[in-house]
């Protein structure tokens, strides 16, 4: 897509990750529109939780989102299952490459209602029955390393004065210190049980700021920067407590999205043809919520700041605080009950 650009509106993204220079909505002097991502090659190693890589296995490859929207297998494979992998013109330049996507209209995920909800689980259960052709480009050991490479003041957790700040006491439920302390404590064995269920090639950062569902019906899905090997049951396990962590899902409803992805999910499955066991699925959910081991920490650090943010928007800090609070109780019982039923 070519021609002189009236307009650029930045789209909201995560700015800390290196991998990422912009990401805008371009629009032409002719009124067309499309999704312009700049990605940064890494010129040289570099440290921190969102550094850049040029290794292919590594979560935060460089290059992986060009080799998605080149490949027309992954393409073929989505759309049979009533998804969307956006069209896309690919320009390498010596600092890195520009993805020139089609802008796809429709309801955005931070909007779904239940049943939109429903409609992508049971999606991406019919996309990932099938087995995925192997990539040289595709992540391998994405929980266990992205969820351990964050700075967390872990301190936190043993220290009674953190505890004790009016926003964690005036919002958090009874009991989440003790349910957190657990799951940190069998935080080996829960990466170590996901790592052992059935794989998958999952999305791995499978949530509603990155769907958007046509008028048509179909669901387009974007930023596939992290795909790669994943648990069967990983990306719905994502998806769930990330929709309210951000405040596109009300906390309050929180097992009642959860049920209803889950039962969808399970039901794409079958329709395409997966004959395996429905409990390894379930667990797989479950104990995906180890990924958000850091996150308390992180918020107890927080909590004293003067303004606070979901999705890199400015929220109410009482509110933001509650309905995290109810999420990351309700991820620690996950957790607790994946411990209880995995196999010893």
């Amino acid at each position: 897509m070519t021609g002189e650009i009236s307009t650029a509106t930045t789209l909201r993204h995560n700015p800390l990750n290196a991998v990422t220079a912009t990401v805008e909505r371009i629009t032409y002097g002719d009124g067309r529109s499309a999704v312009r991502k700049e990605l940064r090659r890494p010129s040289e190693p570099q440290s921190g939780p969102w550094a850049a890589t040029t290794d292919p296995r590594h979560w935060n490859y460089w290059r992986r989102e060009l080799e998605v929207y080149r490949d027309d297998d992954l393409r073929g494979h989505l759309a049979d299952a009533g998804l969307v992998l956006p069209n896309a013109d690919v320009e390498e330049h010596a600092d890195g490459a520009v993805l020139l996507m089609e802008d796809i209209g429709g309801t955005p995920g931070t909007q779904f209602s239940l049943a939109e909800h429903a409609a992508l689980a049971r999606a991406w259960g019919r996309w990932q029955a099938r087995p995925a052709g192997e990539r040289d480009w595709t992540s391998i050991g994405f929980l266990r390393d992205y969820s351990t490479s964050r700075e967390v003041p872990w301190h936190l957790l043993d220290d009674d004065m953190a505890w004790q700040q009016p926003l964690i006491a005036e919002t958090w439920p009874a009991g989440l210190r003790e349910g957190w302390t657990h799951l940190l404590a069998n935080r080996d064995r829960l990466l170590d049980l996901v790592a052992a269920l059935p794989r998958a090639r999952c999305h791995l950062d499978f949530w509603v700021s990155n769907v958007v569902q046509r008028p048509t019906g179909e669901l387009a899905l974007f930023d596939w920067a992290f795909t790669g090997d994943g648990a069967l049951g990983e990306d719905i396990g994502n998806h769930i407590p990330d929709a309210v962590f951000d405040l596109f899902w009300p906390a309050e409803r929180l097992p009642e999205l959860a049920e209803t992805c889950v039962a969808n999910y399970l039901d794409g499955l079958h329709e395409a043809g997966w004959h395996g066991n429905p409990d390894d699925v379930r667990l797989a959910v479950a104990a995906s919520g180890v990924k958000y081991a850091w996150l308390l920490p992180g918020l107890l650090g927080r909590a004293a700041d003067t303004n606070h943010n979901a999705y890199h928007q400015q929220a109410n800090s009482q509110h933001l605080f509650r309905q995290r609070g109810q999420a990351l109780a309700f991820v620690a019982n996950w957790c607790a009950e994946a411990l209880t039923r995995a196999p010893r």
